[in-house]
């Protein structure tokens, strides 16, 4: 997998520390959503369904760099929403990056093209483009017909420029295994610098309520899946260990603290895809969420959550006992 080494270094350096520090629990990735407009509205979204006067506001740049300072994760995801949308979202970036936080900035690239000569190409930045299958699926999931040929045209361009892509993927209850298959050559020459999977989590307020995997169905389709990948076939953004339990192969709990997500409400409990409440502060959402009444094994409204936000924390601090194990884990550290 094409991660920078710094990024790796420096990941690997932040686990170690913690582990010195004899801290339990640490956040790996920030999940900071700075606006929840979009300019589609996709079929398993529940972000856009927010009220008028809350799609209406914008974090501040000067909000999202001192959230990024009070949780101190060395990798920043910056969704939405589209964030792209932002007014101020090159400064974000360029703030964010002057800070050498690792950004994962999560777009649907309908609007990329007119920003590629705006953003830097860092080692420090990664644009993370949402695709969800071959056009005719993708189209229908994002509910707007060329969505995917603006994307891949956007990614196409975004490489040409020296950027760093990657795909951020969520396969929904009617994709196959061969569709899933499909696609994932079809981003290879590309030139991708790493998959993101993930299958379609139940959003309480999302539109289509009908086409979510469940947990065993999860399980079935990436265990058929990963065991095509043979070779490195396919470059997945992905711990070993995760893949492992993607495929059913082992039991993980889940590690919510480990993508703290922040936005114009606050930080939100218990983490980027429940909405259980806000913090107004880092130290608060750390100290005052009942952490243990979340996962699939203590909540029904996890009962069916195998996403990486949740349980590829608790893989990487499965696969972090020696230096090894940190630095591999390091190259994985991705975001939602």
């Amino acid at each position: 997998m094409s991660v920078p080494l710094i990024q790796a270094l420096k990941i690997g350096s932040y686990l170690f520390r913690q582990k010195i520090k004899g801290n339990k629990r640490y956040p790996l990735v920030m999940m900071l959503e700075p606006l929840f407009r979009c300019n589609l509205e996709c079929i398993g979204c529940g972000k856009i369904q927010k009220p008028n006067e809350i799609l209406k506001q914008n974090l501040t740049p000067e909000q999202c760099f001192e959230a990024a300072k009070e949780c101190g994760a060395p990798v920043v995801s910056i969704a939405g929403g589209e964030p792209l949308m932002h007014p101020n979202i090159v400064e974000i970036v360029e703030g964010l990056v002057a800070m050498k936080r690792f950004i994962y900035l999560c777009t649907n690239a309908i609007l990329l093209k007119d920003y590629l000569d705006q953003l830097p190409v860092s080692p420090y930045l990664t644009l993370s483009i949402h695709l969800d299958g071959m056009e005719e699926d993708h189209d229908r999931i994002v509910d707007q017909k060329g969505t995917f040929k603006l994307a891949i045209e956007a990614v196409q361009e975004a490489k040409k420029r020296g950027f760093r892509v990657t795909s951020a993927t969520t396969f929904f209850e009617d994709t196959t295994v061969e569709k899933a298959e499909e696609f994932l050559d079809y981003l290879s020459p590309l030139g991708i610098d790493g998959v993101t999977m993930a299958s379609a989590f139940r959003y309480p307020d999302a539109p289509d309520q009908d086409h979510f995997f469940g947990r065993r169905r999860t399980f079935d389709f990436f265990d058929k899946l990963l065991a095509k990948n043979k070779k490195g076939r396919w470059d997945l953004n992905h711990s070993p260990l995760y893949l492992e339990f993607l495929r059913g192969k082992r039991d993980y709990s889940c590690t919510p603290w480990g993508n703290p997500n922040y936005s114009v409400l606050g930080w939100q409990k218990p983490c980027y895809l429940l909405d259980d409440g806000y913090a107004e502060t880092f130290k608060e959402l750390m100290e005052t969420t009942e952490w243990e009444n979340y996962g699939h094994q203590n909540n029904r409204k996890c009962a069916d959550c195998t996403a990486h936000c949740g349980y590829e924390p608790t893989a990487v601090v499965d696969a972090t006992s020696n230096l090894k194990g940190m630095l591999d884990s390091a190259k994985m550290v991705f975001h939602h």
